[in-house]
């Protein structure tokens, strides 16, 4: 069984992390059975966070009964060291543990560094020195940061988008973390959905041996594909290189990946997938996209303040508002019958 080692941590698991962001969307009892069947099948680490509503509470009732056998790690969006131990202490009675195993600052705009005025990273290292937290780790998703977590040696784990749609910046992140022995965590492994082969997603981390990739999963018939992996990796072949050859040009560029950062919106669009729509009639069933709410949801678009506000927020610098008259006028072509524009999205 293929296992990746986090850094400086003791945190071995298999190469399969649970992402448990869309857990939150499906009933307890369904939630329960799908990150028990993920720990009977092999799964050890489960990353949730204290923003996705009731994820933690479902993690707590599935697993608190098994908790010193298996990894968890939760992140905080607070501000400042005082509220960084409500969350704290929020995110220990939800998950019905005395301890976190990764506890991350939840993509901050600066890297919390000691002495910096916020007190988050003092309020962290109170918390590990009563052992409420075992290491301290960082999400993000702009390059700036993320480098300085690295530099800084203040962190055991990084959290960064990385797939085989990532360029140059995001590899240089991973050797980064390898050369200073800090735990990657790889989010958007499957790039919020663009990426249909999870054997290849699976494939091309396995290539790089610090990288940790966490699936978001609320279906059965997703776990299963991610646990057959566990005893039979998926190699790369050059079927899967020409997948992904296909995917990289098809995908890279100035696309949405869909992670919200631009939400909420005063007009009332649902950004994050509205400005990928044309890649998601490309790639996924279309019927729920271009049923009669599909259809009201795009058709926000045109109600567009041109406030800028998203654009101001997007971690990839993207022209949030073209983006989305783009992707309408491609869903308006494909409402009327024609064929998509080949605009590189």
């Amino acid at each position: 069984m293929p296992t990746v080692t986090l850094g400086k941590t003791n945190i071995t698991v298999d190469r399969n992390g649970f992402g448990a962001l869309p857990v939150q969307r499906i009933p307890l009892n369904d939630a329960v059975k799908l990150l028990r069947r993920s720990y009977d099948g092999g799964i050890t680490f489960f990353d949730t966070a204290r923003a996705y509503t009731d994820s933690e509470e479902k993690l707590g009732c599935a697993l608190s009964d098994i908790r010193n056998h298996l990894y968890i790690a939760t992140k905080t969006a607070a501000s400042d060291g005082k509220a960084l131990m409500t969350d704290l202490e929020t995110s220990l009675t939800r998950l019905k543990t005395d301890y976190i195993d990764i506890y991350q600052f939840h993509n901050p705009a600066f890297c919390p560094r000691p002495d910096d005025g916020s007190g988050l990273y003092e309020a962290a290292l109170k918390a590990k020195e009563q052992g409420k937290i075992r290491y301290i780790g960082i999400t993000n998703h702009r390059l700036s940061v993320a480098k300085e977590s690295i530099e800084s040696g203040l962190y055991d784990t990084l959290q960064f988008p990385f797939c085989y749609l990532s360029g140059k910046p995001e590899l240089e992140l991973v050797n980064a973390c390898a050369a200073q022995n800090i735990g990657f965590i790889a989010m958007k492994s499957l790039s919020g959905g663009l990426i249909t082969n999870s054997a290849a997603a699976y494939a091309y981390a396995a290539q790089y041996p610090n990288v940790l990739p966490i699936w978001g999963i609320q279906k059965e018939s997703e776990l299963d594909e991610f646990l057959s992996y566990i005893d039979h990796p998926p190699v790369m072949t050059k079927e899967m290189e020409a997948l992904i050859c296909q995917d990289r040009e098809q995908l890279c560029g100035s696309f949405c990946r869909g992670c919200g950062y631009c939400m909420p919106c005063p007009a009332g669009i649902e950004i994050n997938n509205c400005a990928r729509m044309s890649l998601l009639l490309r790639r996924s069933p279309s019927s729920s996209h271009l049923s009669p709410e599909g259809q009201k949801k795009m058709m926000k678009i045109k109600e567009c303040l041109h406030c800028g506000q998203c654009a101001s927020h997007c971690p990839y610098g993207l022209d949030t508002p073209s983006l989305l008259a783009r992707n309408l006028k491609d869903y308006e072509e494909v409402l009327a019958g024609k064929e998509m524009t080949a605009t590189n999205f």
